[in-house]
């Protein structure tokens, strides 16, 4: 996957700004910021999922989540139109808060419009690059938290979770899904889901 110089230098201040995470992780004996983790493994994932992925989907891959504890879920109304409320602002503060740090190290407009464009997850299915982005977004979370976050809830749940997640994939998406190293419940699970 190539890189610039500026691609490089958008990654250290994406990094940096995550790096005020008061939320940390411990992954593999080191202490994260969590946000700083979840972009590490968005990158990671993006590389071998799609290695020939533009500048722009590197960027967005990198910046998806950038600053996201700035907007609390408990700020908003704890029921499905506070959680979709939530989820529009939090992709519009995510593209404003990374076109300002592109813009400072001269990305021009075309570039930040779209990362915003793919930030904000337009045209699912349509384009290309959102859905290689959602695949990945997808693809991290089933690997990294969905078995932390299966502790939380019921079998029923986690079932309709899994099946809403299958549905925002491509099919090259699920096929990288099937491969990912889960535990003996998560493909559990996953049979589960798909059979549903």
């Amino acid at each position: 996957m190539a890189s610039s110089d500026k691609l490089e230098k958008a990654f250290i201040l994406f990094d940096k700004a995550n790096e005020q995470d008061p939320n940390k992780e411990i992954f593999e004996g080191k202490e994260y910021a969590k946000e700083v983790l979840y972009a590490i493994r968005m990158t990671e994932k993006l590389t071998s999922f799609a290695p020939n992925a533009s500048e722009v989907l590197q960027l967005t891959a990198r910046c998806q989540h950038i600053c996201r504890w700035e907007i609390a879920r408990d700020s908003y109304e704890m029921n499905r139109t506070g959680y979709l409320t939530w989820r529009q602002d939090l992709k519009k503060f995510h593209a404003k808060k990374a076109g300002e740090l592109l813009e400072s190290i001269g990305y021009d407009q075309e570039t930040i419009d779209n990362v915003a464009f793919l930030l904000e997850k337009k045209q699912l299915k349509k384009n290309e690059e959102t859905q290689i982005l959602e695949d990945v977004i997808c693809l991290v979370f089933l690997e990294y938290y969905f078995e932390p976050f299966a502790q939380k809830y019921s079998e029923e749940k986690l079932i309709d979770i899994l099946q809403k997640t299958w549905r925002k994939m491509s099919k090259e998406g699920q096929e990288a899904a099937l491969k990912l190293p889960l535990s003996a419940n998560s493909l559990t699970l996953v049979g589960k889901a798909l059979q549903g």
